[in-house]
């Protein structure tokens, strides 16, 4: 998925190489190891085949307190998998997960504001545009959602 262009055209810009990749995978085992959270694969229920990834992740973006000091909400795609509903329902499960006691009470997420249909998934899982913000020289839109309770 992360070789795809246009998987990585709102993330990153360039598709990645297997090191990044590996990298990456890294990084997600070292999340659920060191911070209890982190993301999970997401899979057809119908096929099992490979729909995309989702989850929550702590980088250091660099980019202040209102960013950096929440989990950063996050989702990935096969191209196959768009506009069917997999990302808004994928998304919503791992926030349901995210609003049980063990979770923050605010998550946040970037997203380039050339990416309609990911802004339009934020926002139908309860994101609000919060701020705007340069990272790695590309304009991106913030946004962030307050758990629920109950």
């Amino acid at each position: 998925m992360w070789s795809d262009p246009e998987v990585t055209r709102f993330i990153g810009g360039k598709p990645s190489t297997e090191e990044e990749v590996w990298a990456r995978l890294m990084r997600y085992v070292g999340h659920w190891a060191l911070l209890h959270f982190g993301y999970w694969v997401v899979r057809e229920k119908a096929s099992g085949r490979f729909v995309g990834e989702v989850g929550f992740a702590d980088l250091h973006r660099g980019l202040g307190k209102s960013f950096d000091h929440d989990r950063e909400s996050g989702w990935a795609l096969a191209t196959w998998a768009r506009r069917k509903g997999y990302a808004t329902e994928a998304v919503n499960k791992a926030l349901y997960w995210n609003d049980l006691p063990w979770g923050s009470k605010r998550t946040v997420c970037m997203i380039a504001q050339e990416n309609r249909a990911s802004i339009d998934v934020a926002e139908r899982c309860g994101y609000r545009l919060f701020g705007a913000a340069t990272y790695k020289g590309e304009r991106l839109l913030l946004f962030e959602r307050l758990a629920h309770s109950g």
